[in-house]
């Protein structure tokens, strides 16, 4: 008997990077993924370092508050995603890593894992409510 509980709770044990950190528990990780799966309906989700990157530098001096990324915590190598947070941070966006970047990736409607999504609503959107109770849960510095 031992034995069986050993080994899943070695399945269950994921790697999870050094620098992933704020780690979202996991009833906010449930709620960020559905967030990220309502938004990404309303194509309001850009996913991919790339993707990010781009729209992080093209709304840099935007006042929109309604955004927050999510960085899926098991990425290999780090340096895909280790320049992100300061960019967020500069711009003044939360984030917060989830454990698994394959929740992560069907979270936002992809067959392929994804390491990073973030969520960018509308002042009249119909998930603003879900985003604000995310936002409220991230702490705001680390």
């Amino acid at each position: 008997m031992s034995s069986d509980s050993e080994s899943e709770s070695t399945q269950k044990k994921l790697y999870l990077s050094p620098i992933a950190k704020p780690l979202a528990e996991p009833k906010l990780t449930l709620k960020l993924l559905k967030l990220v799966k309502k938004a990404s309906k309303d194509k309001k989700v850009s996913r991919g370092v790339k993707e990010v990157v781009k729209h992080i530098k093209k709304t840099k001096d935007s006042k929109n508050k309604n955004r927050i990324c999510i960085i899926a915590g098991d990425v290999t190598p780090i340096d895909v995603i280790s320049h992100i947070p300061v960019m967020l941070e500069e711009s003044g966006i939360k984030y917060i890593y989830v454990p698994s970047k394959e929740s992560l990736g069907t979270a936002s409607s992809t067959k392929r894992p994804t390491s990073i999504a973030l969520v960018d609503l509308d002042s009249e959107s119909e998930h603003k409510k879900l985003l604000k109770e995310c936002l409220e849960k991230v702490p705001s510095e680390i």
